[in-house]
């Protein structure tokens, strides 16, 4: 599965720029073209594209070479006259980013390359829904050293972790996790803790958020705006506006299972009554006819509405239209044009798009002359823990000076003035 991820848009210097945030500047002017590039792009042609120097142009590209961040591959054919020129394209060894996710029926863990590839994709079925935070990160770990094996046995060296939970994250805590039984578990320190040998920094972001950038990296169609419902343990929504995630003041944004859809409705765990949590969670849709313990619960559902179960049917049809009123809100408020069913949700969208719809239609003021797309989403229920591993490589991708830094000098070529390997002004520029 290939996820590409879309080149940082160029940072403004707020002062004038010293020998060593020049040379910095060039280099990732650099990097993003070859990343932009999408293909293999030659050394003369950077020096086009660029306006630097064929000299620099060297200089910059034998620190990438040596630093694993691109590669030499085939060749760059530009149209023009004169011998074929080597081009140059993102690496599949070097840095790689780890997602983890936890989920309603078990555990994720995935390995991204450079190149927006996921090279390790494993899932561990389970219930975590018992409130024991340090038994689910222990297993988290456990997982986590599996993928780093994995992805070193492919010469790919893991440079983040990031975790992706489902509620509401401060600072590395879980502020709060109803599906989990979760309120203010410090995720990350725990995390760190049971793999401080793999001396790997780590991150925890909302499961939702995460999913969305995935969807937002992955997108063949470069789709820009658009709202990302996350349906399993709870339901969360990442928002997208104009390419970007929008976070809210807190980073607490898009709670959306705890929109109300009947202000006198059910009791919610939240402590609120009538939320979209209470009639259309994998709980809820559960809730008069529960799986055995250990039981996936998305898999319960699905063979039961493709059985024709009319409980379950019921259910869905309850949770379709309270999922429609409470999109409603957020649509008309943020004038999205484009609804992605994730999670679980990616698996029961059958079933839940066409009442979700109706709504949609109904409440959604512009409705009638700009509809809204209500679909599954690209990643399906991988969405989260490979947005979360795409998240932790873009650290590379946006920095990528930061990840040269921690490279050994071993190339015994003499540094310029710039800090860069010096080449002889008439080295060839393939």
């Amino acid at each position: 599965m290939t996820a590409p991820i879309r080149p940082s848009r160029p940072r403004q210097p707020e002062e004038p720029a010293r020998q060593e945030s020049l040379r910095t500047l060039n280099l990732e002017l650099v990097f993003r073209h070859i990343l932009a590039a999408g293909q293999p792009i030659s050394r003369t042609e950077l020096a086009t594209v660029t306006g630097l120097t064929r000299p620099t142009i060297g200089r910059i590209v034998e620190e990438l070479l040596a630093g694993q961040l691109i590669t030499e591959t085939g060749i760059a054919r530009d149209g023009r006259a004169g011998r074929p020129r080597v081009g140059l394209t993102m690496s599949r060894t070097g840095p790689a980013g780890l997602g983890l996710d936890i989920r309603a029926d078990g555990l994720a863990a995935c390995i991204v390359d450079l190149t927006g590839n996921v090279r390790h994709l494993a899932f561990e079925p389970a219930a975590y829904t018992g409130g024991n935070a340090t038994a689910v990160l222990a297993d988290v770990a456990r997982m986590a050293r599996m993928a780093v094996d994995a992805a070193s046995g492919e010469q790919l060296t893991v440079v983040t972790a990031t975790l992706a939970v489902p509620g509401p994250v401060h600072a590395g805590v879980v502020r709060t996790a109803p599906g989990l039984g979760w309120r203010d578990v410090d995720a990350g320190a725990l995390l760190r803790g049971f793999t401080l040998h793999l001396n790997l920094p780590v991150a925890v972001d909302n499961e939702a958020n995460l999913a969305a950038l995935g969807e937002l990296y992955a997108s063949v169609n470069a789709l820009d705006s658009f709202v990302y419902v996350s349906g399993g343990l709870g339901i969360g929504a990442g928002i997208v506006l104009d390419g970007r995630l929008m976070r809210g003041a807190r980073g607490w944004s898009g709670e959306l299972g705890h929109v109300t859809v009947h202000p006198d409705g059910k009791p919610c765990p939240c402590g609120s009554r009538g939320c979209l949590h209470t009639y259309a969670s994998l709980e809820a849709i559960l809730s008069a006819n529960p799986v055995p313990e250990g039981a996936s619960p998305d898999a319960a559902i699905l063979a039961r509405a493709e059985a024709g179960d009319a409980a379950t049917l019921a259910a869905l049809d309850t949770a379709g239209t309270a999922l429609g009123v409470a999109l409603s809100d957020m649509v008309n408020i943020l004038d999205i044009d484009t609804v992605l069913l994730g999670g679980s949700f990616s698996l029961l969208s059958s079933w839940l798009a066409a009442n979700a719809r109706t709504e949609i239609d109904q409440r959604v003021l512009t409705a009638a002359w700009a509809p809204v797309t209500i679909r599954p989403a690209l990643l399906g229920p991988d969405a989260a823990v490979i947005g979360a591993a795409l998240t932790s490589i873009d650290q590379i991708r946006q920095h990528p000076i930061a990840w040269l830094a921690q490279q050994p000098q071993g190339s015994g070529q003499p540094l310029g003035a710039d800090g860069m390997i010096e080449l002889p002004e008439d080295t060839a520029i393939r």
